[in-house]
């Protein structure tokens, strides 16, 4: 069977972004999570099953099975755009891991068709999975919420250590440009103390140069309610522009790391 006949779950495709990698990005949103984070902005992805949510009075569908082939049909319209940028493929979800055979044959698509590709991604799978996608992989995008096991328990369902430990692993592979990212989450992890901890791991980390930092919003909430449940956010709001800049500057005060806000 052809890698583009490998078959997969997905509940969106975007086009046209300028986040999640560079240049101009194709954006393919897999199902399925193992995490269950209080934050989460796309709730129809934490579950592997098609469901149904009703938005602004209309039902839609989310969730279809298609094939590696049928994505990469989409995905090539643009290519004048991806070219033009340095643009590319970015697989994002939910956690595309916890599809591994579809995400990596989905990246080397986007490979042999001769763009960059990148993986949004926390890493909760094996390391032995992720080593099978990093020929395939230029940029991995790897979410570290906190360094502190039980409150990332508390807060996302599972501990860290799995993470922390692929991050390093990912790092001293050096097949791939590891960035990593980190959700500020008001109440959770957006002390000066927590975010340099994570920073500090992540400037250990052989070859990493990046860090972002991603302020909490609130956009996901009216999905939760299209679900038929209750928002775990609440009324949080989202951290002010001037926190972010503060919590940039420390960073870069105190790492060898480019720090910017946003992805």
């Amino acid at each position: 069977m052809s890698y583009l006949e490998t078959q997969g779950r997905i509940f969106d495709i975007q086009r046209y972004s300028i986040h999640d990698g560079p240049g101009i990005r194709t954006i393919v949103f897999l199902k399925g999570c193992a995490l269950r984070c209080r934050w989460c902005c796309n709730p129809e992805s934490q579950s592997y099953d098609i469901q149904t949510m009703v938005l602004n009075g209309k039902e839609k569908i989310y969730g279809r099975d298609v094939t590696v082939g049928e994505v990469m049909e989409t995905f090539v319209r643009d290519m004048p755009y991806y070219k033009r940028s340095n643009g590319g493929l970015t697989l994002s979800g939910g956690e595309s891991l916890l599809q591994p055979e579809f995400s990596r044959d989905l990246l080397r698509a986007g490979k042999e068709v001769g763009v960059n590709t990148a993986l949004e991604s926390m890493g909760y799978a094996k390391y032995e999975t992720i080593e099978k996608i990093l020929p395939y992989l230029d940029y991995y995008l790897m979410d570290i919420k906190h360094m502190n096991a039980s409150k990332h328990k508390e807060w996302t369902g599972k501990e860290n250590t799995l993470m922390i430990e692929n991050a390093m692993k990912i790092a001293r592979s050096k097949m791939t440009n590891l960035i990593i990212r980190v959700p500020v989450i008001p109440g959770f992890n957006d002390t000066e103390a927590e975010i340099l901890d994570i920073a500090r791991y992540a400037d250990s980390l052989s070859g990493v140069e990046k860090i972002h930092l991603l302020p909490y919003h609130s956009y996901g909430e009216g999905k939760y309610m299209g679900l038929g449940r209750e928002y775990p956010m609440g009324t949080v709001e989202s951290p002010s522009d001037e926190k972010m800049e503060q919590l940039r500057e420390m960073v870069a005060n105190n790492t060898s790391l480019n720090c910017v806000v946003g992805g």
